[in-house]
């Protein structure tokens, strides 16, 4: 399904230690207590940690070489998630186009959209129709009016109580719920800033692991960081590899 490239025994060997386990029997039990996911936090960024140029504007950061090991990591995750704000300014695929990918092997797109902003367009529902990615499920805020217009033969909507402070948003723990009901059982939870910036500030014990790819550029002042709102305790279990002209950290958030 792609021309992506194709990851060498040393990348795979690198990556391996932080993929969800494969094996239902493995000793790795998804927070057996409620449920959840094995939960995927991956994402690029600048050498001063911004990941987009200004908020809705589409930046490209990954070279060829992290781009494969993004479509390795969908290839091993039954979902992909995205907030609404990247799904409309970047108009993803959140399909798997590593080589050999099949339609059984893609993930399930997810787009966490508590206003129903959205629209049913765009390169994801393209891709539902050729038949090489699967239907995205969009979580909308229960009672919200807009949703009526949202469903349609290649998007299926899901509902979930939405906390109504200054703006509708999910408790990260509800979406995680929701989504291993439905057989979900691991998550790879891809941005964009607000999502990344709300989980590592509010719910970090929720990340199972954690993937960077940082690249060797500079977006300056003004553009969107990936930076939460207090202090984050260092990453354990850390590895770096260079993948082309970018490098890669993989580490575990400290529960």
């Amino acid at each position: 399904m792609s021309e992506t490239l194709s990851l060498s025994s040393e990348d795979l060997a690198f990556l391996g230690p932080y993929l969800p386990p494969s094996d239902p029997q493995h000793s790795y039990e998804p927070d057996a207590s409620s449920k959840l996911p094995f939960t995927t936090l991956t994402y690029a960024c600048s050498l001063d940690g911004r990941i987009s140029l200004a908020p809705g504007t589409r930046t490209a950061l990954s070279g060829p070489e992290s781009k494969s090991l993004t479509h390795y990591l969908r290839l091993h995750h039954d979902a992909i998630l995205v907030g609404v704000g990247t799904a409309i300014a970047d108009n993803p695929s959140l399909n798997c186009r590593y080589p050999g990918a099949a339609l059984k092997d893609q993930p399930r797109p997810v787009i966490v959209d508590p206003r129903a902003r959205w629209g049913r367009h765009g390169e994801v529902v393209r891709l539902v129709g050729e038949g090489k990615g699967l239907e995205p499920w969009v979580l909308v805020g229960k009672g919200v009016k807009e949703a009526a217009g949202l469903g349609s033969g290649r998007v299926e909507v899901l509902t979930l109580d939405a906390a109504m402070a200054e703006s509708p948003h999910f408790a990260w723990r509800d979406v995680l719920k929701s989504l291993a009901m439905r057989g979900i059982r691991s998550v790879m939870i891809e941005g964009g800033a607000s999502v990344i910036n709300d989980l590592l500030t509010n719910e970090r014990d929720l990340i199972d692991a954690v993937i960077v790819t940082v690249a060797p550029t500079w977006l300056g002042e003004g553009a969107v960081a990936a930076s939460p709102a207090k202090s984050v305790a260092a990453m354990t279990d850390v590895k770096w590899r260079q993948f082309g002209a970018d490098a890669v950290v993989c580490g575990r958030l400290p529960k």
